[in-house]
């Protein structure tokens, strides 16, 4: 048994290995300052700066939605809640959303924040149909991080006088921190990796946004569109380098925050 283990353990670490290797062989030849901080042109040469700018949009935006409507509605379900056949209706829809493809969640954006609020092909609209699809993940983590606090915290701090809600502030929240990063930073990859649902709410323009309103391309799309019609595959392996390098300063700034909070706790 442990040397299945070891071998599911090294197969994975394989494939992870040979993936990003492969990406960073194809693609680091194109890697310099005029490749990441140029503009982009449809003739060839130029850079990705516009893509990127996009791409730190989406996640802010996103991020800045769901994360306390996430975190609230988990709060909601697993503190105040009663727990029966609406709680259990509501994660099971919550569960549900979780499993939807992404690019019906494009075909939902497209129909109703492009056309029906008339936002057309927009960061904005891209931003607010991510948000649909990280929200499951946000209520999912933060719930089970509100349920790995002990019981007895809650006792504690109650039995010194303390309202529920100071409890949930002051304790509760705070100790169930790391995990609700956890989930966050799982979302900042979904919004990253995340194409056809951006592809048909945010458009495809290769220029800088002048707004949150203007139609733009993320990087992830744009290593689409290149692949697609001019088949450049060491071009789309520099987008994808450039990708992993923000997925991985993302992670280490979450996971640096989360350390901090976690000592700040003791």
């Amino acid at each position: 048994m442990r040397g299945m283990l070891w071998l599911s353990s090294l197969v994975t670490v394989a494939i992870l290995l040979i993936i990003v290797g492969y990406i960073f062989y194809k693609g680091f030849r194109l890697i310099n300052f005029e490749f990441i901080f140029g503009d982009y042109s449809p003739t060839g040469g130029g850079g990705i700066w516009p893509m990127i700018v996009t791409t730190v949009y989406t996640i802010v935006i996103s991020l800045a939605i769901a994360t306390p409507i996430g975190i609230l509605a988990a709060v909601y379900l697993q503190e105040y809640a009663k727990q029966g056949r609406l709680v259990r209706t509501i994660r099971f829809a919550t569960e549900s959303l979780t499993g939807i493809p992404s690019i019906i969640y494009g075909l939902f954006g497209a129909v109703f924040f492009v056309t029906t609020l008339k936002l057309g092909m927009s960061i904005i609209a891209a931003s607010l149909t991510l948000t649909i699809i990280v929200l499951p993940v946000v209520i999912r983590t933060t719930e089970e991080a509100l349920k790995t606090v002990p019981a007895a915290y809650r006792e504690g701090s109650l039995a010194l006088g303390t309202t529920k809600l100071q409890t949930l502030i002051k304790v509760i929240l705070p100790s169930s921190m790391p995990g609700i990063l956890s989930g966050i930073i799982l979302s900042m990859g979904r919004i990253v990796g995340e194409s056809a649902a951006i592809f048909l709410t945010a458009g495809t323009v290769a220029a800088m946004p002048t707004s949150i309103f203007s139609s733009a391309r993320t990087l992830t799309v744009h290593s689409f569109l290149v692949t697609q019609e001019a088949g450049d595959i060491e071009l789309a392996a520099a987008v994808g380098i450039v990708l992993i390098v923000i997925i991985l300063l993302l992670n280490f700034s979450a996971t640096f925050i989360s350390k901090k909070l976690s000592k700040a706790d003791y």
